[in-house]
């Protein structure tokens, strides 16, 4: 983020174009323009991917986590690729991310809400534009929207018609989604339809049964005593993406009958990175105009001074359920870096959903040159952050992980403590590694025994 500055944000100036006007970071450069345009025009043609009434909804359940009634649970993968739009991929993300849901629900005893990273998250910041191997320099892999991962000229070319094909992959994920909880792969009458084979030997899977049996049996009495009850057959499940690459986002933001103003309809909840967040910059102009909940990545350097007017450029009407702050610190960095920004924004009266990102802070890389990040860091991050907000007197209301729920190696440590060497066995990622399945699921238990302690 920027030193603050004083910016007009006037309402009737806004456009889901008017981010034009400003500075756009991490944007790709499209030779053809031309080209550009017209693989605009054509999705801005196509279908939106969600909903206004479900966006609303979902900005209405974020404002009872605001309250302290509801918890977070936001996950998926780093980023998205085009190959991995397979139905034993996209069934097995939601089957952790429903495992861990089922987790927190038996253990924190509230309702908890369900978003997605994926349906969208096609795009990646990069900390450099070029890459270059053996003296040749190629634009960096920017996400399948954007171009391919492959170290040739052709496939790092930015490419216009991505972002069709990121619309069509993105449409195909939420079709199945929604198909598979609609027809009741998230029944809590049978949670052991969730499980996944390989994690069978998992030190977890006792304990994770003993969980399910216990809430089949709660489930079981409660029916037989007041009959079936309907709303344990589906749940509501929402979906998020940096929404990076404006374009895509622009032309995806849409009006709708008998609802004011802008929906992003390429997502339900997007958010801005970190790297994205200056207060004059493009992509809080684009954010301040559209309807959809919003939220932001905060880093350890960012100050009092320079969130809260962000917070006021964001969400000026201090509307429920409209912005979420996502810190991501880092372990050694979140006891001196979190707790300003608490006590200013608590000062100030600012509504706002607190989240952990615990993954994000403690990224390193290994001797053997693997990108990866160490469990018990993570853990650190989230029980540090836990006792930071109850000593400030706010409250933490859910956690951003990105993981999966395939049989992954990218973290190291966790119920297997899986090792360095361990990384090369099965190492899948394209840019950030991921919490597998029994690492997610301890870590919602972790998370569980945290509140109890608390």
């Amino acid at each position: 983020m920027t030193q603050a500055v004083s910016i007009e944000h006037d309402s009737l100036s806004w456009t889901p174009t008017s981010w034009q006007q400003r500075v756009a970071l991490q944007q790709p450069h499209y030779e053809d323009a031309p080209e550009l345009a017209q693989a605009i025009g054509e999705l801005t043609r196509l279908p939106p991917l969600v909903t206004s009434w479900e966006v609303l909804s979902l900005k209405q359940a974020l404002a009872e986590a605001q309250e302290g009634k509801r918890f977070l649970l936001q996950g998926g993968d780093c980023a998205e690729s085009f190959a991995d739009c397979t139905s034993p991929i996209i069934s097995n993300r939601l089957k952790v991310l429903l495992q861990m849901s089922l987790v927190l629900v038996h253990g924190l005893k509230q309702p908890v809400l369900r978003v997605g990273r994926f349906a969208g998250q096609y795009a990646k910041p990069r900390s450099t534009d070029t890459e270059t191997r053996d003296g040749v320099t190629l634009p960096s892999f920017r996400g399948d929207v954007i171009n391919g991962p492959e170290f040739t000229a052709q496939a790092r070319r930015p490419d216009p018609q991505r972002l069709i094909r990121a619309h069509a992959h993105s449409a195909l994920t939420m079709n199945f989604v929604r198909a598979l909880i609609d027809g009741g792969f998230a029944d809590l009458h049978h949670p052991e339809y969730w499980d996944l084979a390989w994690v069978e030997h998992s030190p977890l899977a006792a304990e994770y049964r003993r969980m399910v049996a216990g809430i089949g049996d709660s489930l079981r009495f409660m029916e037989t005593l007041a009959g079936p009850i309907a709303g344990f057959s589906r749940v509501d499940f929402f979906t998020s993406h940096e929404a990076l690459l404006l374009h895509y986002e622009q032309a995806l933001t849409r009006q709708v009958p008998r609802h004011r103003g802008w929906f992003n309809l390429s997502t339900h909840f997007p958010w801005i990175g970190m790297r994205t967040a200056a207060l004059d910059g493009a992509h809080v102009e684009y954010f301040r105009g559209i309807r959809n909940p919003i939220a932001v990545k905060v880093g350890p350097s960012v100050t009092p001074a320079q969130l809260l007017p962000l917070i006021d450029a964001l969400n000026p009407e201090d509307e429920p359920g409209r912005l979420t702050l996502i810190h991501r610190m880092g372990h050694a960095q979140i006891a001196s870096a979190l707790p300003p920004l608490l006590e200013a924004v608590k000062r100030e009266g600012r509504r706002v959903l607190w989240v952990a990102d615990p993954m994000h802070g403690n990224t390193e890389s290994t001797s053997n040159g693997y990108k990866t990040r160490r469990f018990d860091n993570i853990r650190s991050e989230l029980d540090q952050a836990f006792d930071i907000h109850a000593a400030a007197g706010t409250h933490l209301g859910g956690v951003h992980l990105e993981l999966t729920g395939e049989d992954v190696t990218e973290c190291m440590g966790g119920a297997r403590d899986l090792s360095e060497a361990d990384l090369q066995r099965a190492y899948k990622s394209m840019v950030d590694p991921r919490l597998n399945y029994e690492q997610s699921l301890e870590l919602a238990m972790l998370i569980v025994r945290k509140s109890q302690k608390g």
